[in-house]
């Protein structure tokens, strides 16, 4: 890889450029450095992943069409990992969907169907990730909010907003919630049946009228520390006499309180030197709150200090020994508040950068006059890395208490730097992040045969890919959408460049991320120095990697499907050089094997479609009767939770009006029926009420999940109950109630596999296909369960009854019925099938029979420029008139990545 090329390079550099002479101790504390990262950088690579989806926001029966790209080291496409998964959860962290992608050439295709089962109006984030990225954790982890907005059954459009009031230490809080219908009239005067759920508890209940503008006030009040963070608001309106409409809105009461802190720059204050120190405020929601205000030095003003963006600014101080620092500040919401600054050290020694040139970051050591008179001479060494790996190391004697350097940003690739100041010991001391934007990257120009078009016109478009004034190779995606119908805020948008470049190297929220990246100057230049200051950045602490504490790796990247497991015996002893044999039905898919001497096996790198079954069959051994194969579980990573939920809509009706105006319109053939008549006696289904062990149980389960939402789960019945089970959390062996667990109880929900008591992992047994349902109880009213098992909540496995037949079998005919523990049948996660996009083609003057509504216009994923750097398409315009908006984003094999933006008109 080019790493191991640039740190041969880098560490000749750092000998080259070093300010003294070196000895020879020196250069070997410099070499442990190196050696350290790069033994992190050839053992543990940083994969990335990012989707480029046709658009931002959807509706329920829509299809979300995306690309996966996955990088490495400098935005290299990735050589390990050749699957790639993405997961679609709503709100309330659930898992709705998972697809499971080849990777080839480090980039998949895929789409996901909205359909009307499993997706209604609310706020969804998508999640993507490799194996390989799961042993460095999910902070790293792509993600990306998709608001879905209802348009097939639509009874409402609703508008909601909340008022915050503190009264004596307590919260009082208004819900603003106005109803229309959907020619967006008011519902005057109209009775609403309003709920207040908290964890799914009911804690209010009420009654109201609207008013003549069709809104209602709720009022919940709550006592400090009793705030409702995890709450719903669920109203049902009379639109008229015989008929109502469901309104469900989420609840999270915030205080008014700011969360304020100071940065300072190198990472302490430090005495009788300037000091620039970064602020960050952010009020109750998550958000930047803008501010301007006093630094004070006992109480005097020395200096005047204003946000620039995001609640983020810094100003310069010079510390003075016997003087108290404090920042009085009036924020945007009329706060007024005081700020004790953080204690200067006495001594100390920090680096200060500078960067608004574009061909160097202008880098200072200062030390303050102790430091210097106790070091005086020593050295230091300065290391600068990117993603893991060193581009920049030298060192450095202390002669003077300023040393200035400049570093070419030529030697770095574009994205976030940490420099770090180590002294001749080792040790840390000071740490600054600084960005490094594309200056000589790829170069994407974007242009059409004509500069504006008709409705079903032809479109023939051209793109054209360069980097350094050379052509190149790239591998593109191209969205081509009616800017009308989806309008989209550029600078809240999830782009390559913010993605591979910013926001896959920082923990936490970034709040508009792409705000940086377009139409940067220097002013945003400015402001993305300061979140450099106040953002944490920790892919590895140097203290760890230095003591040897590497992350440990537990998956390996995947090089495709495998099917693992263990052949034993019915005593349970493994099976040595047994032979298997796996077969998929309907398909020319097999592969057969030998056990190990442990008994284990490996269907390695198969390939077949998702929900395709599975069979492995072990009955051609000697004694194959007596033979059971036990398949290893499917490891996948917990579902976590939405570090964007800040940016979630609370208004979806109002934020995508436009889109689903045209929605409704584009789906008006498309209900769902909302009450179903059945003449003559249903089919009953299994439940714990026919279980004598559970009949103290509530008739109602708190959640029931039906055998159909298992659908496509792939592996077994544990791990798909684990993502489906809301409410429950499960850890290392057990469930919990997840509002008691993350209290830290630790008393387990018992689990029922119909009428017995078992271990989480004895559902394993049940076959999917035997299913009839889960059921939750959260709580058990009569605690008959909980005394009589120690535990708290239930989770019952339900499966079918058999059908009752009334003709005898002989005992060979039962044996025949009863499951082959030598022979078994699974549905393990395949691959998504790929489907192609729609587009039309419109014959010239052919009549008009319907309306083409389109608002992708266009999406082609697999976009691949040739030796000259061109690739040109053509596509059909809708009906839509306007300003029709082509993205188009990608990379190449050096690890260019780039992003252009089109506009043409339709009249």
């Amino acid at each position: 890889m080019k790493s191991i090329q640039l740190f041969i390079a880098v560490f000749i550099c750092s000998v080259l450029i070093s300010f003294t002479s070196s000895a020879q101790q020196d250069s070997i504390n410099l070499n442990t450095i190196l050696g350290k990262v790069k033994k992190l950088t050839d053992e543990q690579p940083i994969e990335k992943v990012y989707l480029h989806f046709d658009k931002p926001y959807y509706a329920v029966a829509d299809t979300m069409w995306f690309k996966a790209y996955v990088t490495v080291e400098q935005n290299l496409p990735s050589p390990f990992s050749k699957i790639v998964y993405v997961e679609v959860f709503n709100a309330k962290d659930s898992l709705i969907k998972t697809v499971k992608l080849p990777l080839k050439n480090s980039v998949a295709y895929g789409n996901v169907p909205l359909n009307m089962q499993n997706f209604k109006q609310g706020n969804y984030y998508v999640r993507a990730y490799t194996m390989w990225m799961v042993n460095f954790g999910d902070d790293y982890f792509f993600t990306k909010n998709i608001p879905i907005g209802e348009a097939i059954d639509k009874d409402l459009i609703t508008n909601i907003t909340y008022v915050n009031e503190e009264i004596d230490k307590n919260l009082k809080t208004t819900a603003k919630i106005q109803f229309k219908d959907l020619n967006k009239k008011a519902y005057a005067n109209k009775v609403v049946n309003w709920s207040i759920l908290s964890n799914y508890d009911v804690v209010m209940k009420g009654k109201g009228t609207t008013d003549q503008n069709g809104v209602l006030n709720i009022t919940i009040n709550s006592k400090a520390g009793e705030l409702i963070n995890n709450g719903n608001i669920i109203t049902t309106i009379n639109t008229n006499e015989k008929e109502t409409a469901n309104a469900i809105f989420d609840l999270k009461q915030t205080s008014k309180a700011i969360d304020f802190q100071f940065f300072p720059e190198g990472g302490s204050l430090i005495m009788g030197i300037p000091n620039q120190i970064a602020f960050k405020a952010i009020n109750t929601n998550g958000l930047g709150i803008d501010l301007k205000g006093s630094i004070l030095a006992n109480d005097a003003e020395i200096t005047t200090v204003n946000s620039t963006h995001a609640g983020m600014g810094s100003f310069y101080i010079t510390p003075e020994e016997g003087k108290n620092y404090s920042a009085k500040l009036t924020f945007k919401d009329g706060t007024v508040k005081t700020y004790p600054l953080p204690k200067a050290n006495l001594s100390g020694i920090t680096l200060q950068i500078t960067n608004q040139t574009p061909e160097v970051i202008n880098l200072k050591v200062v030390a303050n006059t102790p430091f210097f008179e106790a070091n005086k001479g020593k050295t230091f060494f300065i290391v600068g890395q990117n993603t893991n790996a060193v581009y920049y190391a030298a060192k450095a004697s202390l002669t003077s208490q300023l040393i200035s350097v400049k570093i070419p940003k030529k030697d770095f690739p574009p994205g976030i730097v940490q420099l770090t100041l180590f002294s001749a010991e080792n040790t840390p001391l000071s740490e600054r992040l600084s960005f490094i934007m594309p200056i000589n990257g790829m170069n994407l120009m974007v242009k059409t045969d004509l500069p504006a078009y008709k409705t079903r016109q032809k479109v023939k478009m051209t793109l054209n890919a360069s980097a350094n004034g050379l052509p190149i190779v790239g591998d593109f995606s191209v969205a081509v959408t009616d800017e009308q119908k989806v309008p989209v805020d550029e600078n809240s948008e999830t782009t390559i460049l913010s993605s591979l470049l910013l926001t896959s190297d920082l923990k936490g929220y970034i709040e508009k991320p792409n705000y940086y990246f377009n139409k940067t100057d220097d002013k945003k230049i400015a402001e993305l120095d300061k979140l450099m200051l106040t953002q944490g950045y920790r892919r590895f602490l140097y203290a760890d990697i230095l003591a040897d504490k590497f992350p440990v790796v537990s998956f390996l990247p995947e090089q495709g499907i495998n099917l693992t497991g263990t052949l034993r015996d019915l005593t349970g002893m493994p099976i040595r050089k047994g032979a298997l044999r796996l077969m998929v039905p309907g398909k020319p898919i097999s592969a057969e094997l030998v056990t190990s001497n442990s008994g284990l096996f490996n269907f390695q790198n198969l390939v077949f479609p998702d929900s395709s079954q599975v069979v492995i069959s072990a009955k051609y051994n000697p004694n194959a009767a007596n033979l059971m194969i036990v398949m290893d579980g499917t490891l996948m990573p917990s579902p976590g939770k939405n570090k964007n939920a800040v940016d979630e809509l609370k208004n979806i009706d109002t934020a995508l009006s436009a889109y689903l105006n045209n929605s409704q319109k584009q789906y008006r053939y498309l209900r769902t029926l909302k009450e179903v008549v059945i003449k003559g006696a249903a089919a009953k289904k299994v439940s714990h009420r026919d279980h004598s062990a559970l009949s103290g149980l509530s008739p109602n389960a708190d959640h029931v999940i039906d055998a159909e939402a298992f659908t496509g789960c792939g592996g077994l019945l544990l791990d798909c109950v684990k993502i489906r089970a809301t409410g429950l959390t499960f850890d290392i062996d057990k469930f919990y109630v997840t509002r008691d667990y993350n209290q830290g109880s630790r008393t387990p929900v018992q689990v029922f596999l119909n009428n017995f008591p078992v271990d989480a992992r004895d559902i394993n047994s049940v076959n999917l296909a035997e299913l009839e349902s889960v059921e939750v109880f959260l709580v058990d009213q009569l605690g008959t369960v909980d005394r009589a098992h120690g535990t708290k909540g239930v989770l019952v496995i339900n499966t079918k009854k058999p059908t009752a037949v009334g003709t005898k079998i002989s005992r060979q005919e039962l044996l025949d019925m009863l499951p082959k523990k030598n022979i078994i049948t699974i549905t393990p996660m395949g691959y998504s099938k790929e489907r192609e996009f729609y587009s039309p083609r419109y014959l010239p003057n052919a009549p008009i029979s319907s309306t083409d509504l389109r608002t992708t216009i266009y999406w082609n994923p697999k976009v691949i420029t040739d030796a000259t750097g061109n690739f040109s398409f053509d596509f059909f315009n809708a009906d839509g008139k306007g300003s029709y908006r082509a993205v188009v984003e990608g990379f190449d094999k050096n690890g260019n990545i780039g992003r252009a933006v089109y506009r043409y008109k339709v009249n």
